[in-house]
């Protein structure tokens, strides 16, 4: 990015004798500073929920967040992928940074079974408040996609299949940013009443900027969700999955 100077990120010093887990997400390459923060806030509110674990959190996209942070982390530390599906970052890119650590990878975000109903609720609540019926209301999940492998459009359809499973909703389709069918040819031709739901963890470019684009070159008239990590019970999910594993391996 012309005109950009990126700093290594020393991470804040890891000093209580507390168990500690570790939230990593994607970040955002051209500004890592706002998704470090907007992470750092996440893990905050999972933070609350687990008094008895140091939870720190880190961006891939930050430089040096990531390595100053698990430098600090002791053998076994869970790591939390904040990432929509098993992809490349948590399958490959993920284990290369982390080197000869050995923390714990958990599965990701995306992958959760419990995913689907928190969104189920967001989606009941946003349809309630805009007063629509449910069952004439379309739902259309925006998610990333890759040209590069199929871990993610999966990831989005199992999502989608086991929503419609809940939802008594009119019908359930996705649209990728990455891979056809692209979100703007998905959108087209839905009024209202439609939502569009972003398979998103974080609010970075592709939900600031590609998504609203596509809706507004396809003309779409429903109301749009935010992304997972700003749900009321996203934190709480989380810190579930890290007592879980906790419990799992007898750590606290």
């Amino acid at each position: 990015m012309s005109g950009t100077k990126l700093h290594s990120r020393k991470a804040p010093a890891i000093k209580t004798d507390l168990p500690k887990a570790l939230i990593v997400a994607h970040g955002q390459p051209s500004d890592p500073e706002p998704a470090e923060a907007a992470l750092a806030a996440l893990t905050a509110r999972v933070q609350s929920r687990l008094p008895y674990i140091e939870i720190t959190s880190a961006t891939m996209a930050s430089p040096g967040a990531l390595e100053s942070t698990i430098d600090q982390l002791p053998s076994q530390t869970p790591l939390y992928p904040l990432f929509m599906s098993d992809g490349w970052f948590v399958k490959t890119a993920l284990p290369k940074r982390l080197a000869n650590h050995t923390l714990r990878l958990l599965p990701p975000l995306g992958l959760d079974s419990r995913l689907p109903q928190l969104a189920a609720q967001a989606v009941s609540r946003s349809v309630e408040a805009a007063g629509w019926n449910i069952s004439n209301t379309h739902i259309l999940i925006a998610a990333h996609g890759s040209a590069q492998g199929g871990a993610a459009a999966r990831s989005a359809r199992l999502f989608a299949e086991n929503l419609a499973e809940i939802l008594p909703c009119a019908e359930i389709t996705v649209g990728f940013v990455e891979e056809a069918p692209y979100l703007n040819e998905a959108a087209s031709g839905l009024g209202r009443p439609s939502l569009c739901l972003p398979f998103f963890a974080m609010e970075g470019e592709h939900v600031r900027d590609d998504i609203p684009e596509a809706l507004e070159e396809a003309g779409f008239q429903g109301a749009v969700l935010p992304p997972f990590g700003q749900y009321d019970g996203i934190a709480s999910l989380i810190a579930d999955t890290l007592q879980a594993d906790f419990t799992r391996n007898k750590a606290v």
